[in-house]
């Protein structure tokens, strides 16, 4: 099995333990059993099942960064796109929490120690949310003073929010098309654009 095949199986089994068991319940014999690899292949490619840890954080974010790559690639108004942005942004981190069982509790309890692989993955939804503002810009769409400052309160507004959204705290009590109304009046007027 090729080095980054058998790095990627070792995170996804790793994953999977983390997910059923608990970050703090695994350990590290329990991926190398697990993964059908010796623990000299897992302390290989690991440290310690914190950089493990740590990997199949960075594993989830990437799969998230693909899906908002995807949606920036939609032919459709700079408007719609940065409402589908916000929100596929708080459903896609919604479902990776839900699909990774106790490792939800691990995300909520240790949002410092996942911080610390989501500084790359933070700077690349900022260049996203900044292209499609310049986007709205360009086209007339949106007034903005500062392209660069708004990207960034945008984009950290919106992960500002993630947690409470994920609990159910943000709009639960709205129906999607009321809910929708408020977070189009709040971004879209902010940005200038004359929302009925």
């Amino acid at each position: 099995m090729p080095v980054s095949k058998t790095r990627e199986k070792l995170v996804d089994v790793a994953r999977q333990l983390f997910a059923k068991m608990g970050v703090e319940n695994t350990t590290m014999n329990d991926i190398a059993i697990a993964s059908q690899k010796g623990r000299r292949t897992l302390y290989t490619y690991f440290k310690s099942k914190e950089d493990i840890y740590l990997a199949v954080v960075e594993s989830e974010l990437d799969i998230l960064s693909d899906t908002m790559e995807r949606v920036i690639e939609k032919n459709v108004s700079p408007d719609e796109k940065l409402m589908e942005m916000i929100y596929t942004h708080l459903d896609a981190v919604k479902e990776v929490v839900y699909r990774n069982g106790t490792l939800r509790a691990d995300f909520f309890r240790d949002t410092w120690r996942v911080e610390t692989v989501r500084k790359r993955f933070d700077t690349k939804q900022v260049l996203l949310f900044k292209e499609v503002l310049r986007e709205g810009w360009e086209k007339g769409l949106f007034r903005i003073d500062d392209l660069d400052m708004t990207a960034e309160i945008l984009y950290f507004c919106v992960k500002g929010i993630e947690a409470p959204y994920i609990r159910g705290h943000v709009g639960s009590n709205l129906d999607d098309n009321t809910r929708d109304v408020f977070v189009r009046r709040l971004v879209l007027g902010a940005l200038g654009r004359n929302v009925g």
